[in-house]
């Protein structure tokens, strides 16, 4: 949803909002913004009464083919409609923000190994030699986590420590694949019931979303894009099922 459509402006904002969470892009930018297309497409046909928000779950960048547009594009959209257009930290922007410390080789060397190498070729390939402080920057900026109380949601991009919620640590946020988060059936923190964590991270064996739990308790919508899956977008109304929207 690159571009608002005016009848979006019309919608009631006293009415929850939908909410629209993109799982792991890893430079996988013509298809980013083919499934913002579709988001658009989708809510005007079926919700164009109420207003939205696209969660971006984190790992825009590394592996895939062009993370530098990838990140110009989220950039640009944000910068249009910073209300709707919400993007958090994933652990590949943590460790890309980290191998541009001049005083850290080893940290360098780790982003370069991990799809950082293909990170810069996209910036190359744009004509310039490294990444932009600008977008650096914007990186920087971006929050490990997004609550929605009103409507019980929680947006990471990993997970989160079931036990310490809300006051688990960033680190956990950004990396955890711990089996006390993807076994809901063991989540016995109050401050988390009923509630539903949506996460990226850790691409599903079947390149399809994982919902987990009698009340879908958490939805992980890493779908493997740059590894042959899908780019999976998650709609989540105030009523219903969750639906999947894919590229």
């Amino acid at each position: 949803m690159s571009a608002r459509d005016s009848s979006v402006d019309k919608a009631d904002t006293s009415r929850p909002p939908v909410y629209y969470a993109i799982g792991d892009v890893h430079g996988e930018s013509d298809r980013l913004k083919r499934l913002h297309d579709a988001i658009h497409v989708r809510h005007e046909r079926l919700y164009a009464q109420y207003d939205y928000r696209i969660v971006h779950l984190g790992d825009y960048v590394d592996r895939g083919p062009d993370s530098a547009g990838t990140l110009a594009f989220l950039m640009e959209c944000q910068a249009a409609d910073p209300s709707r257009i919400i993007c958090l930290r994933g652990n590949h922007e943590q460790i890309m923000i980290e191998g541009h410390d001049s005083d850290d080789i080893s940290a360098r060397d780790m982003w370069l190994r991990n799809g950082g190498k293909q990170t810069l070729e996209s910036y190359q390939k744009m004509g310039l030699e490294g990444v932009p402080h600008s977008h650096l920057a914007w990186l920087e900026s971006l929050p490990d986590i997004y609550v929605e109380d009103e409507q019980k949601l929680i947006f990471v991009h990993a997970g989160v420590d079931t036990r310490e919620y809300p006051n688990c640590r960033p680190g956990r946020r950004l990396w955890t694949r711990a089996s006390t988060f993807f076994r809901t059936e063991n989540w016995d923190n109050p401050e988390l019931y009923a509630h539903t964590v949506v996460h990226g991270h850790t691409p599903t064996d079947d390149f399809f979303p994982d919902v987990e739990g009698d009340i879908s308790r958490r939805i992980n919508v890493d779908t493997g894009a740059v590894y042959g899956g899908r780019l999976t977008a998650v709609c989540l109304t105030c009523h219903g099922e969750p639906s999947f929207i894919y590229a």
